[in-house]
């Protein structure tokens, strides 16, 4: 450094990167701590707070002093000194292994102050430098085997293919769920989110959120579930959560009637596990949520995306905030260890013909995923006031549709009429074209519940004015088999 450097650098004054220091005190330890648990710096050893050089003598014991105090950190710190113009500048190296800490403590660098971490901020250090994974820290509350869920266990050996012959302590340890502690096993948290018989009675925030509304926003929420039996089985959950409260139609072209979702349901499943791998599970009061829109579906988990990952890093890049979790669901196939999630979404919507999907990080990494427009076609065919907006093509195949309607009976033409949408007890009245809501259609309409083939929107609330009917799965089943036999 040359002494118009050093001046310029005095003229500044002490800063998040620069210190000024009279002597080497016992203070300057905290000093070396703070500047490597940051982005490093500088300390100008012979300088006086208010920027005016005292100066220092340059010597081998000096120099000696400044290196074993950083040897004697831990981990050790790098830096470099030189001496200009009677300063000594220590020039401190940013830590590749945070947090760094000396005998008082850890510190970090505060503006122009060195500030010792509290338990809250140091616990936050950890986590935000990834030093500390949610999933590998131990769950101390979890008892084992009275908490333990054996079924749960069991069922992820048979998808994991591994033999139920040897101990199941010993496959807990050997797949790093749990470690031994003496004669006892002590459960990680990724252990407690597969097999615990309880999740949320050690991990509160370990559940999905599942949400049905009505329109494009929040404003009339129709179904609402959490799903917490762990995190197998709250995917499998929120993914019938979705097929159950999306639509579904058939292809009339076809010689064989097969039924097309309305969205690409694979891309929807590995956009959720996704969500669960990826999601910082040290955010509490926080979970994954998935929620179905009028127009679309958005699957969001807290933490958005992990420390040194930026959008445009997304199906190129990886990084694993819980690698135990990722290593656990990848043994049961659930996703592909190699990082793929994001261009495994994207490749499933470009093969399903739908509109990209798009992805956007805020405090949330959230994935939106839209409906496919030419299932959104051919399920508007059975609507008549349509038929002007049509294409040419799409006009014919109404016609037909509607020709199948004429030839059903009631029962068939209400499940037409809502494998459109869900209607309403007065909107269904008015599709049918009763004056009002005769007897004959009150008893179709508890045979077609009874039998399965449609469900309430808000089944909890049979009485409740906001009310609809929706067709389920079975009952797109039933009408495609009505119409090809007639």
């Amino acid at each position: 450094m040359k002494p118009t450097e050093l001046a310029i650098l005095l003229s500044e004054g002490e800063g998040s990167m620069l210190e000024y220091k009279e002597s080497l005190s016992a203070s300057f330890a905290r000093s070396l701590v703070a500047l490597a648990n940051t982005v490093g710096g500088k300390i100008l050893l012979g300088v006086r707070d208010d920027g005016s050089i005292r100066g220092i003598k340059d010597s081998n014991e000096v120099r000696a002093r400044i290196q074993d105090i950083a040897r004697n950190c831990d981990p050790a710190i790098d830096l470099t000194v030189e001496s200009v113009a009677g300063v000594l500048v220590v020039s401190v190296h940013q830590s590749s292994a945070k947090p760094v800490q000396c005998s008082d403590g850890f510190f970090w660098r505060q503006g122009a102050g060195t500030q010792k971490l509290t338990r809250e901020e140091l616990r936050d250090f950890f986590r935000s430098e990834g030093s500390v994974r949610f999933d590998l820290a131990q769950c101390r509350k979890f008892r084992y085997p009275a908490d333990f869920d054996r079924a749960k266990f069991k069922a992820w050996l048979r998808l994991a293919k591994i033999s139920t012959r040897a101990r199941a302590e010993d496959v807990l340890v050997n797949i790093e769920v749990a470690e031994r502690s003496g004669r006892k096993l002590i459960f990680r948290h990724a252990g407690v989110l597969l097999f615990a018989k309880h999740v949320r009675r050690f991990v509160n925030h370990g559940y999905i959120t599942c949400l049905l509304a009505s329109g494009t926003g929040k404003a009339n929420i129709l179904d609402r579930k959490d799903f917490d039996g762990g995190i197998v089985a709250d995917i499998e959950d929120a993914m019938r959560f979705i097929e159950r409260n999306t639509r579904a139609s058939w292809s009339l072209e076809a010689v064989q009637r097969t039924n097309v979702s309305d969205y690409p349901l694979k891309a929807l499943r590995e956009a959720i596990t996704n969500a669960v791998v990826h999601r910082d599970w040290f955010v509490d009061g926080s979970n994954v949520f998935v929620e179905i829109y009028d127009d679309r579906i958005e699957v969001s988990n807290p933490g958005g995306l992990p420390k040194g990952m930026t959008l445009a890093d997304l199906g190129r890049k990886c990084v694993r905030r819980n690698p135990l979790i990722a290593d656990l669901l990848h043994r049961i196939d659930f996703i592909e260890k190699a990082g793929t999630g994001i261009r495994r979404i994207r490749d499933e919507v470009r093969t399903w013909g739908g509109p990209a999907p798009l992805f956007e990080t805020t405090g949330f990494f959230t994935t939106t995923i839209y409906p496919i427009a030419n299932v959104r076609t051919q399920m508007a065919i059975i609507s008549e006031s349509e038929v002007g907006a049509q294409s040419r093509a799409q006009s014919r195949a109404q016609s037909r549709a509607q020709s199948i309607v004429d030839r059903v009976d009631q029962s068939a033409r209400v499940l037409v009429e809502i494998s459109v949408h869900a209607l309403s007890p007065r909107e269904l009245t008015a599709a049918l074209g009763l004056g009002s809501k005769s007897g004959a259609l009150k008893r179709v309409l508890r045979e077609l519940l009874e039998g399965e083939l449609i469900a309430m929107t808000i089944p909890e609330r049979r009485t409740s004015r906001l009310q609809k009917y929706r067709i389920t799965q079975r009952g797109v089943q039933r009408l495609a088999e009505r119409t090809q036999s007639k």
